[in-house]
């Protein structure tokens, strides 16, 4: 059958290539071998053109994607298609050259065709442990990406099909658990090597001509619904500020702000009256700082539009060097998130004054990252878990925020129980949704949630980030904030606060408690439906209490309905 190049097929393809992406991703999440990869899925997958641009993305974590630009930037440069071939794999985890901090492995490899180079695929996967001053490479408060881990150039991972052992040899010197970093390597190998393989099934049976006409065309599609979609805003400049608690050196609060100008159908950010860099390791890495705007932007002008680089293309972003949203190495960058997540809060607040049915209430706000590390029991056989929580997400326009799933730019899965026990030393006592921790509104922020991890070994080194401890993430339009988090130790006896970012150890029975920020309300907590109030109190997610405190609604304990006259009285009173 002959193919053209035309609207219908340019879908095709696209779809095609999208599923490829995904493909690729549940290759690695089967082969992965820690809990971070195959539960959590902190990873992503795209397929880029033979010029570095992104052409599909999976449906992954939105976080890791658009920084690929960068990378790719820097690969198609250092990279000539005559010194790559066919089963030759790219590595690189630097931070400073398009990457997002030392446990985000990217992989990449060149996809030929007849000979010629006609792509790229890549994946980037969080390792458990990459070497450095702390197991898992999370504690809070390093102050220079020296102490974060093993740091690798872009250099040749495979050449044609064949690892390249000195550096398999470098890695597994150099990391506490080499098998599980190096087969959860290989794996993210394996899923490149499956989105070579059908890209090349793709170029077949379409053929050369007509694909590259169909990406063309792909990326002109989205540029121009990206186009259409900011020139239905009210032209202007928006501005939204919110606050990281501190970097884990001192406990001074850092601004970030975002300044978002609006006019026809570009728009430009830039991040005037955000804090410089800053000596603990939050500082944000440039390409996070660009996966944070656009997918911002993305979400409220046109969530469905196909992200690639074509939409990329009306938005321009300033970041001055030396930022904390652009650092300068050699600036720490390990607890990234806990910036790039506010990067977020901060876009949808500028651009709830732009488009307030688009939004979101201020969320979670950061990553709470936890790397938790010791022997088994008898043996001398090192361990290391990542634990990695998000929070509430914030009220909707028109919904409740989703109770008990992440959102906004890191999306991760939850890790199942049974999956943290059978690998690990310890026993989970608690997961819960944490009650009146969503912010009260028209609609309710999400909650939080609370899991009680024990320690069932001696001297367990216990590395954390986490923010949005001091500062709750914020109500919009009348609608309260949600409520800020913490990590206490041993809570069932007179629990100690222990601080959001640093490193310490945990002996035998210890029990960490991981309370997550809930999410902001949105619109007036007055006007919310009297039945959903009913419902969430008899669901346990606001208490009788609270919904007389928040939303001046008198509840009856025994028939669990509103008590209308009783209300009344209140309302007239308050």
């Amino acid at each position: 059958m002959k193919y053209k190049a035309d609207p219908i097929t340019m879908q095709v393809i696209r779809y095609a290539l999208e599923q490829i992406a995904d493909e690729m991703g549940y290759t690695l999440v089967r082969t992965g071998r820690s809990t971070i990869i195959k539960e959590i899925m902190d990873i992503t997958c795209a397929v880029f053109d033979e010029n570095g641009g992104t052409i599909a993305q999976a449906h992954h974590a939105p976080m890791l994607l658009t920084g690929f630009e960068i990378t790719m930037r820097e690969l198609v440069k250092r990279f000539p298609p005559e010194v790559l071939d066919e089963g030759d794999v790219i590595i690189s985890n630097d931070p400073y050259m398009g990457g997002q901090h030392i446990m985000d492995v990217q992989t990449f490899a060149p996809v030929h065709y007849n000979g010629d180079l006609v792509g790229f695929v890549g994946n980037i996967a969080h390792m458990a442990d990459m070497g450095g001053a702390a197991p898992g490479g999370v504690a809070g408060g390093m102050t220079e990406i020296y102490m974060e881990g093993l740091r690798l150039p872009m250099i040749k991972l495979y050449k044609k099909f064949q690892e390249n052992e000195d550096v398999f040899a470098i890695l597994r010197n150099n990391i506490r658990v080499p098998e599980k970093t190096l087969g959860d390597i290989r794996a993210q190998v394996s899923a490149n090597y499956v989105g070579v393989r059908k890209i090349q099934d793709l170029y077949k049976k379409y053929g050369k001509e007509v694909i590259q006409e169909c990406l063309a065309a792909l990326l002109d599609y989205s540029e121009r619904r990206m186009r259409e979609g900011i020139e239905k805003l009210p032209d202007g400049k928006y501005t939204g500020e919110v606050f990281i608690d501190n970097d884990g050196v001192t406990d001074d609060p850092i601004p970030i702000q975002v300044n978002v100008q609006i006019d026809g159908d570009n728009v430009k950010v830039d991040f005037k009256g955000t804090s410089k860099q800053v000596k603990g390791n939050i500082n944000c890495p440039i390409a996070t700082t660009h996966a944070a705007v656009y997918y911002s932007i993305i979400a409220v002008v046109d969530p469905h539009i196909p992200t690639n680089s074509g939409c990329y293309r009306p938005v321009s972003v300033e970041a001055e060097e030396g930022l904390i949203v652009n650092p300068r190495p050699p600036a720490a960058v390990a607890a990234r998130t806990n910036c790039s997540q506010k990067i977020t809060e901060a876009m949808m607040k500028a651009l709830s004054e732009a488009a307030p049915d688009r939004v979101m209430a201020g969320s979670h706000g950061q990553i709470s990252t936890c790397g938790f590390s010791g022997f088994y029991p008898g043996t001398r056989k090192r361990w290391v878990y990542t634990e990695i929580q998000g929070g509430g997400a914030g009220a909707r326009p028109i919904k409740d925020g989703k109770d008990g799933q992440d959102s906004h730019l890191a999306r991760f899965m939850n890790t199942p129980i049974e999956a943290i026990e059978v690998e690990y030393p310890v026993m989970i006592e608690m997961y819960e949704f944490i009650p009146d921790s969503g912010g009260a509104g028209k609609f309710r922020g999400a909650l939080g949630l609370r899991r009680d991890i024990r320690f069932l070994v001696d001297e367990v080194s216990f590395a954390r980030y986490g923010d949005s401890q001091e500062f709750p993430p914020h109500g919009l339009f009348g609608g309260k904030s949600g409520t800020p988090g913490r990590f206490i130790l041993n809570p069932h006896s007179n629990g100690t606060r222990l601080k959001s970012k640093g490193i310490s150890t945990l002996r035998l029975n210890d029990v960490v408690s991981l309370r997550l920020p809930g999410g902001g309300g949105y619109g007036d907590p007055l006007e919310r439906d009297f039945s959903l109030i009913e419902r969430d109190v008899r669901d346990g997610k606001v208490t009788i209490e609270k919904a007389k405190e928040d939303y001046k609604v008198v509840i009856n304990p025994k028939t669990m309905k509103v008590d209308e006259e009783a209300t009344k009285r209140l309302r007239r009173e308050g």
